[in-house]
């Protein structure tokens, strides 16, 4: 078996093996696009071929950008289409396609990869950590009034929260936003970390799911005191009287929180359903009946691997200073290494040493702290990492932490 890389010239054939691959058929092509995989950068493909030229597996990647605690934006590789015959599983294709990747991710200078893991039993073997995670949020229209902030409210009061917004909140179908979507979500991800970016072609070729395809849904863009677009709120409502909001995007809790009052007074609704709600997000807290919002399908999404640990430890922003050996291992690619990390005024150095280490943890655990969504001390408690002095734990939680929860909804 080979694996190569591809070129334009093979899309049909990659496409269609990886349709294959999951049992699917292709969609038609339109001249416009619309199809997801219409983004493919077919420069970053692998095919797997057999020794007769058949294709049986298939692999890529995006040319992203990773939003790190700390507002800092680097380069990412975004995996994807990873893909093998049923004809041709379990015979070691797919951890071929991944260690040619991975080496081909590092000849070309990128020092992290990301992944959405359609199985979560796949991808730990390859070195990727789960490390931002979402939920969706229901709320029950009828019981769905907001509060005042208590901050805020008079002595006792628990009235519905009717204080003006200084904004404004404008209806747009998908065909008649423009630019105005992609200008306010390229603002939102540049602040959040574990956001990723959306490329211009996406949007120009609809190529992903609502809001970034064409599919017919409505838009309500907020507006600040002076007009300009700060969030919005990609919806459609059912048959059944569900309003579902595919994505909420701004990073103002107030903008958050008057676009979803404007989908909650929306008539004909029974339920509103907050898909890719962040875990954390305070909106819950603003009901007058707590219960009237339940949280369900907590699940993981983006997952993270480190391709050179100095680098991407040195890259992200820091919050607390301190110091601490890091002992890596990486079965995967055979690696082992141990670095110390220390951090001042918000800047990391990470070299290697051969003191004692404090904490024993695996690649793909360190891909999971590594936005500060997961704490260490979780995976220290979970047998994931071992601990080898008091107090080392608690120390990498705060090393690691971010400056609000990372949160990632783009699909790819």
């Amino acid at each position: 078996m080979e694996i190569r890389s591809t070129t334009d010239e093979d899309r049909d054939v990659f496409v269609d093996t990886l349709h294959a691959a999951f049992g699917r058929f292709p969609e038609t092509p339109t001249e416009d696009g619309g199809l997801w995989w219409s983004a493919l950068e077919m420069d970053r493909g692998l095919l797997a071929v057999t020794a007769d030229g058949r294709p049986v597996g298939t692999a890529a990647s995006y040319s992203f950008e990773l939003t790190l605690p700390g507002e800092i934006l680097v380069p990412t590789a975004g995996v994807t289409t990873v893909g093998v015959l049923p004809s041709h599983r379990r015979r070691g294709v797919a951890a071929a396609m991944m260690r040619h990747q991975l080496d081909e991710l590092r000849a070309r200078g990128e020092f992290l990869s990301v992944l959405l893991a359609t199985e979560a039993l796949i991808y730990g073997r390859f070195g990727y950590g789960p490390a931002t995670y979402t939920q969706r949020l229901t709320v029950q229209r009828h019981r769905g009034a907001l509060a005042l902030p208590r901050a805020r409210a008079t002595a006792g009061s628990s009235a519905p929260d009717t204080d003006p917004d200084t904004g404004s909140v404008e209806v747009l179908r998908r065909a008649e936003c423009g630019t105005v979507l992609e200008e306010v979500y390229d603002r939102y991800r540049r602040a959040q970390p574990g956001a990723l970016s959306r490329p211009h072609h996406w949007w120009a070729r609809g190529a992903g799911q609502p809001p970034v395809s064409a599919t017919p849904r409505y838009v309500a863009v907020h507006r600040d005191a002076d007009g300009v677009p700060d969030g919005y709120a990609s919806y459609a409502l059912g048959e059944s009287g569900t309003l579902t909001v595919d994505e909420t995007i701004t990073t103002d809790d107030a903008v958050f929180t008057a676009l979803a009052r404007f989908v909650l007074g929306h008539d004909l609704v029974t339920e509103v359903v907050f898909k890719h709600f962040p875990p954390g997000h305070p909106l819950r807290w603003r009901f007058t009946d707590f219960r009237a919002a339940q949280l369900s399908d907590d699940t993981d999404w983006l997952w993270v691997r480190l391709l050179d640990i100095p680098r991407a430890l040195t890259a992200r922003g820091w919050f607390t200073d301190g110091e601490l050996v890091l002992d890596v291992d990486d079965p995967f690619l055979g690696e082992h290494g141990r670095y110390l990390l220390t951090v001042r005024d918000s800047k990391a150095e990470c070299v290697p040493t051969d003191r004692e280490p404090d904490l024993s943890l695996g690649v793909g655990d360190l891909g999971s702290v590594y936005l500060g969504g997961t704490a260490p001390s979780t995976l220290v408690r979970a047998g994931h990492i071992r601990a080898h002095r008091p107090g080392a734990a608690a120390l990498a939680d705060a090393l690691f932490r971010a400056e609000r929860a990372p949160h990632c909804l783009h699909w790819f």
